[in-house]
C-alpha cells in the first residue's frame, strides 16, 4: 500500500505517522517536506520513508505524488485550499480501477461561526452538533464564511461514484505530547499555559462559559490509523464522500474550567504567586493573542458518533485536566522558569 502523507513534521501530522509507522511498517510512505532540516528530521526517524521537497503551493509535486499513492492523509493545513484541489486532481488521473483515498485533516473551529457572526465571546451555547444524524448538515448546512468551510467544500465536491473516495476528520481542542519528530505542542491549551506564565496569572475570556470538545493527540492518531487501515482494504467499513465526515472527541470541556485548572497548576509549581484568574474582554485578550478571544472564547462543541459506530475508535488516553500539569510545564521551561539540574548541582541555584 502506497501512502502519501503532507505535514509529517506538524504536530497532528507527526503523532498520526508514527502510529501508522508503528502499526504497519511494510507501507511504502512518501512524504512532503519543506526543507532539508525537516526532511532530516523525517529521515532520521523513518529512514525508509521517501522524501519528496517542495511546499503546499508546489502543486505540479502534489499533483505527482497523489497520482503514484492509494492513500494521501493532507495534515498539514485545514486552510489551503489549492493543495486539495491539487491532491484531488492527481488522485482522480490515476491509472487503476480502485479509487484513490484521501483523508484531509479540518477542525472543530468551523462550528465557531454563529459565536464569531453574533460577536459572542466567553457565553454558553447550546447547539451540539454530530457526524451521524446530522452529518449533512455537516455537507451542505454550513455557510461558506465559517472557518475551514472553504477547503471542506472542495473535499466534499468528491461525490460518490467519484474515483476518489474522501474523508474529512474534524478534530476539537488537541492537547497531549505528540510523538512525532517535530512539532510535539499543540496550540490552544499551551498558548493559554504560556500567556498565564507571561501575565503571572489565569486568563479567563469574558464569563467563561465557552464550550469545546477535547481529544488527545494520540486518540486522534488512532482514528487516523483507522480510516488509513480502511482505505488499504477497499474502503472497509468506513464510510466516504457524503458521510466521509468524522468528529473526534472524548467529551467537553469550558474555558473558564480550564483557565483555573491552568492557573492553579502553575502556582502550585511554584511558577504563579498565586492562582488567580483575572477575566478580560475579547479587545484585551487580542493585544495579548490575536487568536485568543476565538479559540478561548467560542463555543465549539460535538458528538463524534461515526468513527465509534463503523470503526471501532474509542478515545482512551487521558484526559486533559490529567496533562495540565505536564503542559504548564512544558511552557514554563521554553521561557526559561525551570532551573535545570545542572544549575543546581553547580550551585548556581
Amino acid at each position: 500500500m502506497k501512502l502519501f502523507v503532507t505535514g509529517s513534521t506538524g504536530y497532528i501530522g507527526g503523532d498520526a505517522l508514527y502510529a501508522i509507522v508503528k502499526a504497519h511498517p511494510e507501507y511504502e510512505i512518501t512524504a512532503l517536506v519543506r526543507n532539508t532540516d525537516k526532511g532530516a528530521q523525517i529521515a532520521a526517524e523513518y529512514p525508509k520513508i521517501k522524501l519528496v521537497y517542495g511546499d503546499l503551493d508546489s502543486s505540479s509535486l502534489l499533483e505527482e505524488e497523489s497520482n503514484k499513492a492509494d492513500v494521501v492523509c493532507h495534515w498539514a493545513d485545514a486552510d489551503h485550499e489549492a493543495s486539495a484541489k491539487a491532491i484531488i486532481k492527481g488522485l482522480s488521473a490515476r491509472q487503476s480501477e480502485k479509487p484513490g483515498f484521501l483523508i484531509h485533516t479540518s477542525g472543530t473551529g468551523i462550528l465557531m461561526y454563529t459565536d464569531l457572526d453574533q460577536q459572542m465571546f466567553g457565553e454558553e451555547a447550546t447547539r451540539i452538533y454530530d457526524d451521524w444524524e446530522n452529518v449533512q448538515e455537516m455537507i451542505t448546512g454550513i455557510p461558506d464564511h465559517a472557518p475551514h468551510r472553504n477547503v471542506d467544500k472542495v473535499i466534499q465536491s468528491v461525490r460518490e461514484g467519484h474515483t476518489v473516495k474522501s474523508a474529512i476528520v474534524c478534530p476539537p481542542c488537541i492537547y497531549g505530547a505528540g510523538r512525532g519528530p517535530g512539532n510535539q505542542t499543540s496550540v490552544q491549551v499551551p498558548a493559554l499555559a504560556r500567556c498565564t506564565l507571561q501575565q503571572g496569572h489565569g486568563i479567563q475570556v469574558g464569563a467563561g462559559k465557552t464550550f469545546w470538545t477535547q481529544v488527545h493527540v494520540h486518540d486522534l492518531s488512532d482514528l487516523y490509523l483507522k480510516l488509513v487501515e480502511a482505505a488499504a482494504n477497499g474502503g472497509g467499513s468506513a464510510t466516504w464522500n457524503d458521510e466521509g465526515y468524522y468528529f473526534c472527541e472524548a467529551g467537553d470541556l469550558v474555558w473558564g474550567d480550564v483557565a483555573h485548572q491552568v492557573a492553579k497548576s502553575a502556582h502550585k509549581q511554584g511558577f504563579l504567586k498565586d492562582d488567580q484568574v483575572k477575566q478580560y474582554s475579547p479587545e484585551e485578550v487580542k493585544k495579548i493573542v490575536s487568536y485568543g478571544p476565538a479559540l478561548w472564547g467560542c463555543n465549539s462543541r460535538c458528538r463524534a458518533i461515526r468513527a465509534g459506530k463503523l470503526l471501532g475508535w474509542k478515545p482512551s488516553s487521558p484526559s486533559l485536566k490529567e496533562e495540565i500539569d505536564a503542559t504548564v510545564l512544558v511552557e514554563a521551561k521554553k521561557q526559561g522558569l525551570v532551573v535545570g539540574h545542572a544549575k543546581i548541582a553547580a550551585g548556581e541555584a
